[in-house]
């Protein structure tokens, strides 16, 4: 009993260290947690990552990122670990392989591969908001410099043809307001929606002549349903017809907005708010002036999912200073 008290006290020690030292120069040096509670609590427990500061070296594991990427599944990311690890050279330590670190958490996988986190965030606002929430924190114990975030996935075009990528220019969430809302402690809080311009054109700037898809720079709304909130016509319940979704999508359109997806508004708010530089890159699945259902083959749809990463990677690899 007396080993696991000096155990115990001995890892309060060292968090507190963490959180206690030196906080004036870290504050000028790092993202903006913005939270003072973190830097009184002895511990911090990034429960659904199953990560922690309370047992683990957070700087010595992640020190070292520069690249956080996200998509929506588990296997998409795994995949992308593994085609960032080719197009990187990244090499494992002998006798080691890419893992899951937040497996024993049974809600994210993650994957590090050399500078790069590769992580799932799941469907919707609530999922990735909590991920986003982790994610800021684990790069403020790590004390990683000027990270970039990246969300990479899938979208319904409007206007745009299915294969085709568009970057994020603005957020907007249902109400056409560039905004992330909240109910915090029964008041409304709204953060805005920004994303890195600088960021979105250097992407843009990637796309080669030989590519098979169009990169467009546009506004995203992001809607809180996949069936309703979106304007679709074949979910369970549908209370308007047909001319009001075509209404609404063209109004969207003369907005600016390129596409629809169900993640950009808190990505855009929160990576902003903690002054991270943030992209996203989504392929469209369809273009939603034509139609709701995705009618594109497995083998198409594999292909596509596959241009946003590819995209990312010529981005990353460039500031690696490493030959397309």
């Amino acid at each position: 009993m007396v080993q696991q008290s000096n155990i115990s006290n001995s890892c309060n020690k060292k968090c507190e260290s963490q959180f206690h030292g030196d906080t004036e120069a870290r504050k000028k040096e790092l993202i903006h947690v913005k939270n003072p509670h973190l830097e009184r609590m002895p511990c911090d427990t990034l429960y659904h990552i199953h990560l922690g500061t309370e047992y683990q070296d957070l700087q010595a594991l992640f020190g070292d990122i520069k690249f956080v990427c996200m998509g929506g599944t588990p296997a998409r990311m795994k995949e992308f670990a593994h085609f960032i690890k080719n197009e990187i050279g990244y090499i494992p330590p002998y006798g080691t392989t890419l893992e899951d670190i937040s497996k024993l958490g049974h809600r994210y996988s993650m994957f590090k591969v050399g500078p790069v986190l590769s992580v799932s965030h799941g469907m919707g606002v609530p999922s990735i908001g909590i991920l986003l929430h982790e994610m800021i924190k684990l790069m403020y114990h790590a004390q990683v410099k000027d990270p970039v975030f990246f969300r990479i996935g899938t979208c319904g075009g409007i206007g745009i043809e299915g294969g085709n990528i568009v970057i994020t220019s603005e957020a907007l969430n249902g109400y056409g307001e560039p905004n992330f809302d909240l109910p915090v402690l029964g008041k409304k809080m709204s953060r805005p929606a920004k994303l890195d311009s600088n960021l979105a054109m250097d992407l843009k700037n990637l796309t080669l002549p030989e590519d098979p898809w169009d990169t467009t720079i546009g506004k995203t709304m992001c809607a809180d349903d996949f069936y309703e909130g979106q304007g679709r016509l074949d979910g369970a319940f549908c209370e308007y017809s047909e001319a009001d979704k075509i209404a609404y999508l063209t109004k969207l359109h003369k907005n600016g907005v390129r596409n629809i997806e169900m993640e950009a508004v808190i990505f855009g708010a929160l990576t902003h708010h903690a002054g991270i530089r943030a992209a996203i890159v989504c392929v469209t699945l369809l273009n939603r002036l034509n139609g709701d259902q995705i009618n594109s083959t497995k083998e198409e749809r594999d292909e596509w999912q596959a241009r946003p990463q590819k995209l990312v990677s010529r981005y990353i690899k460039n500031q690696l200073n490493l030959s397309s």
